[in-house]
């Protein structure tokens, strides 16, 4: 048991303290990611930890689930009205967008690392997916709320350009490794899309009507997220099992459960943001531990060479491509094409080659390393810059407080819509404003609501004054002028 409790100190202290790190970093624009990938490395072979890890196959394992926990999570917390708005351009972006981005890297990295067409197209697809959450959680952290039309398109294309990444790079594997013909890639195409499709729209029918009969209100958030997590990493399994895309059946996964059983998804969110924050977590620590960053040194320009194409060139070009007929802005195009952010998804992509035997891939991973880390030091830290020089910034709306309806106390029904309570009190919306006061103030309060439990919200305080079946039935309002404090 010695070293049991000696290996869980170690690890706990270890997410810990990048936590605590991650914290303070988000000050100077640097992403919770980059600290637990730091940490990885320093706990690794080449950092003061000294630990040998040498296992692509787990890495792989612990990523492929990490990547299906983190999309069912974007998933469950996309509203379908902002699925709707950047759906189109978000589907050319995940399409076109990534095959000129991984055509643009090919291009390059064929003269300076020496790598014939298919081997460099492959490389181009393993780096070619965006990370949106680490993005907004960056945005969140500064305190920035972007144009709801750009904020949708990172969104959803985040979620549906893995799919496209994880075919291309299974494609090319099967084709440089097994000498896969046109045929087959055609026929993989078919099976991973259509089979993804069906697998995610029925499982999440068959889920959601589970819930909605269920005797689970929102004081059960934390076992309706373990039966979300448990339902949709259970889907991502089957679609894989019979050669489908898995992310993009547990993405629509989430995005139907969310759609037809909204008030389990509501009560599920804050359990669901925790797993996905502990996936994150493990995946970039492990991966971490597993680079060598002497390896990363061998072949410093040519890599350079690669990441800088792709931030500077091949990521605006396809964005300015693909976005140019639905007539964004010109600075709202410039903007989504600097803010493709690199997260685990190429980390994770490079190990599949690697664990095909695909002959000369194994600098591959330390090649998309390498990118991520530039990527989050680079376009992570001028996001806030980026932003505001874009003019995609939305300012909450304040009111000034002589000119609101009401001031003082009421106490209103928490079965009230919160878009109506909001707007009659000239309150700043939240970012979820389709559900009722209630729900919304057990969903903010993150744990098991009471009576007397409160939150602050823009000069109004709510309280829960009043609980019926576990649910909030009376919610005390206290509005004060600006300048003044609470009672």
């Amino acid at each position: 048991m010695e070293a049991f409790n000696l290996l869980l100190l170690a690890g706990g202290l270890l997410v810990f303290l990048s936590l605590l790190a991650g914290v303070f970093s988000t000050r100077f624009g640097l992403s919770f990611l980059l600290v637990f990938l730091v940490a990885g490395m320093l706990v690794g072979e080449d950092g003061p930890g000294g630990v040998h890890f040498d296992s692509p196959i787990f890495a792989a394992w612990v990523g492929n689930a990490s990547l299906a926990v983190i999309l069912l999570e974007g998933g469950i917390s996309t509203r379908m009205d902002v699925f709707r708005k950047g759906f189109t351009p978000a589907v050319l972006l995940a399409s076109v967008g990534v095959l000129v981005t991984a055509a643009i890297v090919a291009l390059v990295a064929m003269p300076v690392m020496h790598l014939g067409w298919r081997h460099a197209l492959l490389l181009g697809a393993i780096v070619a997916s965006t990370d949106a959450a680490a993005v907004f959680s960056l945005l969140r952290h500064v305190g920035l709320r972007l144009n709801e039309r750009v904020a949708a398109t990172l969104e959803i294309e985040s979620g549906l350009n893995d799919p496209m990444a994880v075919f291309m790079v299974l494609a090319l594997t099967a084709s440089i490794g097994h000498g896969a013909g046109a045929g087959a890639v055609m026929l993989l195409l078919l099976k991973q899309a259509g089979l993804g499709l069906a697998a995610g729209w029925f499982g999440a029918r068959l889920v959601a009507w589970l819930l909605r009969r269920l005797p689970l209100t929102a004081e059960h958030g934390g076992l309706l997220s373990l039966l979300i997590v448990s339902a949709g990493m259970a889907v991502f399994a089957l679609t894989g099992l019979v050669e489908g895309s898995g992310f993009l059946a547990v993405y629509l996964f989430g995005l139907r459960v969310r759609a037809l059983a909204e008030d389990a998804a509501h009560s599920a969110s804050s359990a669901l943001d925790g797993f996905a924050w502990a996936a994150q977590a493990t995946m970039f620590l492990l991966l971490g531990l597993l680079v060598t960053p002497h390896d990363m040194l061998r072949a410093v320009w040519p890599t350079l060479a690669v990441a800088a194409t792709l931030i500077l060139v091949a990521r605006p070009f396809a964005v300015a491509l693909c976005l140019a007929p639905l007539r964004f802005r010109f600075k709202h195009r410039l903007f989504v094409g600097w803010v493709g952010l690199r997260g685990a998804v190429p980390i994770v992509l490079a190990l599949f080659p690697v664990i095909e035997h695909v002959p000369g891939t194994s600098r591959f991973f330390d090649v998309a390393f390498a990118v991520v880390l530039m990527s989050l030091l680079l376009q992570g830290t001028t996001l806030g810059w980026a932003a505001r020089r874009a003019n995609v910034v939305e300012e909450p709306e304040t009111t000034a407080s002589d000119k609101r309806p009401v001031q003082g106390r009421l106490t209103l029904d928490g079965e009230q819509p919160l878009a109506e309570v909001f707007d009659f009190f000239q309150l700043p919306m939240p970012q979820t404003a389709d559900t009722t006061l209630g729900d919304w103030l057990a969903h903010t309060l993150a744990r098991g609501s009471a009576e007397g439990d409160g939150l602050d919200w823009h000069g109004a305080h709510f309280r829960v004054t009043s609980m019926v079946d576990g649910r909030i039935a009376r919610v005390g309002v206290a509005l004060a002028p600006k300048e003044q404090p609470l009672a």
